[in-house]
């Protein structure tokens, strides 16, 4: 199925606005938006969403059984590889702890990411380039293309798994609280985008998140194998510095320019043009700016590392908390007791992301 679902659709691809213009344009067809809706209010709510939201019981079940597996699977990848993995390397009994958690969400979001590049760079959807395209021909309870539909369920149901992990699987850190919101409105996003059909500027959206969850992961990996078994790694220690540095730069590329500019022109802007009482105007473009505020709050924590690292020279989390009892104290009041192995180092997030910073560098999360 082409971006245009067989239709033809404006053949000259608008260039992509600078800040100013999203700015000014956004404000101006939101506050008309605002002063035309008349009706607007609960009753109206409920009445678009009994008319244009358009999900299966099927639908939902399939999301929760694969939470639930992709809750098995990292149970069971941690427990026969990662932590057998941690032990031949033979790793600091903190970085150890830690390692599984960060080689469980390199090899998602590597997955993920790289099949999100395949919709949008080797397939007939233009959505990266021609980003208002996104609501071509739009319509209410239109069906969903079957590989985007599956790159929905792959990643509606890891976040749905991610709000559960970050409380009692991952490691608690200063910003956890944060990732549990920030994935709360991920997986309001993908529920609703889906349920809304606006799967198109989904796939947009998480293509733009989950590089950088590659990169943080890969770093953190990095940072605990360059110093194990008693001796110290430059391969790793290289490698550390150069995913930070990949890090920070495609953090602000992709979150900070690509996607206000990209994703909030069309869905602020291009979306009225192309449908002009698009449903759910309002909710979905304050969720978008809500994931923003989060991206820009992450980036201060990228700011922060990197001053760190220009004066220390060490890549280091400015996210855990500093001392054990601190740690403990965190951990306590937000996880099960297991969370006593990893006192020293608590908490962590990512899509997206999701996205903040790991060991030096600021993650998070799609959609």
């Amino acid at each position: 199925m082409s971006s245009h679902n067989g239709v033809a659709g404006p053949v000259e691809v608008d260039p992509m606005p600078g800040y100013l213009d999203l700015i000014t344009r956004a404000s101006s067809v939101m506050l008309g938006a605002w002063r035309d809706c008349s009706t607007c209010g609960l009753e109206l709510s409920k009445r678009t969403l009994l008319d244009n939201a358009y999900i299966t019981w099927t639908e939902i079940a399939l999301f929760f059984f694969c939470a639930f597996l992709w809750t098995q699977v990292r149970r069971g990848l941690t427990e026969s590889l990662f932590k057998p993995l941690a032990r031949w390397c033979r790793l600091l009994p903190k970085d150890a702890a830690k390692m599984p958690e960060s080689a469980w969400k390199l090899v998602f979001y590597t997955m993920s990411w790289s099949y999100s590049t395949y919709l949008l760079f080797f397939s007939s959807y233009s959505f990266f380039h021609d980003p208002p395209s996104v609501f071509y021909n739009w319509k209410s309870g239109m069906s969903v293309p079957t590989d985007i539909a599956i790159a929905y369920l792959i990643q509606g149901s890891f976040y749905g798994h991610s709000i559960y992990a970050t409380v009692y699987m991952d490691a608690w850190r200063k910003d956890s609280a944060v990732m549990v919101v920030h994935h709360i409105i991920t997986l309001a996003l993908i529920s609703f985008s889906f349920a809304f059909r606006y799967h198109n500027v989904g796939i947009l959206v998480l293509f733009l998140h989950d590089i950088n969850d590659i990169q943080l992961e890969f770093t953190k990996l990095n940072v605990y194998l360059k110093s194990r078994g008693g001796g110290y790694y430059l391969l790793n220690d290289i490698l550390s510095n150069m995913g930070s540095v990949s890090f920070s730069i495609t953090w602000f590329w992709f979150r900070l320019y690509w996607f206000p500019l990209k994703v909030l022109y069309a869905t602020c802007v291009s979306s009225l043009q192309s449908v002009p009482n698009i449903p759910f105007y309002f909710f979905f473009n304050a969720l978008l700016l809500a994931l923003l505020l989060m991206n820009i709050y992450w980036f201060l924590f990228i700011v922060v590392f990197v001053v760190k690292v220009l004066k220390l020279k060490e890549v280091n989390d400015v996210r855990e908390y500093e001392d054990e009892d601190g740690s403990k104290a965190a951990a306590g009041l937000h996880r099960a007791p297991r969370a006593a192995n990893n006192d020293d180092d608590a908490g962590h997030h990512n899509s997206a992301q999701g996205k903040h910073v790991q060991n030096g560098v600021a993650k998070e999360k799609h959609l």
